[in-house]
């Protein structure tokens, strides 16, 4: 999805027939000026996209940024001024704030893990714990933070999971289905397999022809000995409830990514407030 796709889609749901507010006491050719007050530290993210936002809703709008994405704030930065329409700005401000509070949330978790792992060479990854049809909003903000997106989809990276290899009939067989499939197809897809121990790994490492092996809720013991198991013939992943105080531990072990769900699932969005400049 694109943003003018996106932000149609959002007028359709929030205006409908009209901002009835805005419309019954603000005259059609005024023109004010906002702030965007930052009320929490952390990483802003965003800035972009309200900048698109706003020329969506007012293709003469003068957008002022006084931070880029990426950046550290703190309670009572500004993050930019705005001037447009007033009709337009009050019709796109709930829309602004709401992308911008939960992509800051994801923006400063996310580094919140890279920086906990800073000085090790594994990766933090997201995963497709999204919000449907604003993912592309959500891994921007996970590479905005510091992080790495997984795969975008279903469709742009063959992942067998624990579900696909017990529907296959067993690991090997997942694996052999999906290399016959790609070849008759002609697709030159990745592929990555989720195992649950040892011996599926084991498994993975006699068949081969796969790019990256999951390594799903292991100890810190097994990772340990999958790592040097696969010896670097494949990308290595951890997965499964990794959270602050133990992903160092996890990223230790030697692995080449951890995955994480909760930077997209569990977070609370940034406190940030669009307020008229008088």
């Amino acid at each position: 999805m694109d943003i003018k796709e996106f932000v149609k889609l959002c007028k359709e749901e929030d205006i409908k027939d009209g901002d009835h507010s805005a419309l019954s006491c603000i005259p059609e050719d005024a023109t004010d000026k906002a702030k965007l007050l930052v009320k929490a530290d952390g990483i802003i993210a965003g800035i972009d996209i309200a900048h698109s936002i706003f020329k969506e809703f007012d293709p003469g709008v003068i957008f002022e940024p006084l931070v880029k994405d990426g950046d550290s704030v703190k309670y009572g930065d500004l993050a930019f001024y705005v001037t447009c329409n007033s009709r337009a700005l009050l019709g796109a401000e709930r829309l602004v704030l709401n992308v911008m509070q939960r992509m800051s949330a994801i923006a400063t978790k996310t580094n919140e893990f890279v920086t906990a792992i800073g000085d090790l060479p594994t990766k933090v990854l997201d995963t497709r714990k999204t919000t449907p049809l604003i993912r592309f909003l959500e891994k921007k903000a996970v590479l905005i933070g510091g992080g790495v997106n997984h795969r975008m989809g279903l469709y742009d990276m063959i992942m067998l999971k624990d579900n696909h290899v017990d529907f296959a009939g067993g690991v090997k067989q997942a694996i052999l289905q999906t290399q016959n499939y790609l070849k008759a197809k002609n697709k030159d897809l990745k592929i990555e397999v989720e195992t649950r121990n040892l011996q599926e790994v084991q498994e993975v490492l006699e068949i081969g022809g796969v790019h990256r092996i999951m390594l799903d809720n292991y100890s810190y013991e097994d990772l340990r000995t999958a790592v040097k198991l696969i010896n670097g013939k494949y990308e290595t992943e951890a997965s499964g409830g990794i959270n602050l105080s133990t992903v160092r531990q996890f990223a230790e072990c030697g692995v080449d990514y951890v995955s994480v769900g909760a930077l997209t699932h569990s977070v609370y969005n940034m406190d940030l407030s669009l307020k008229a400049v008088k």
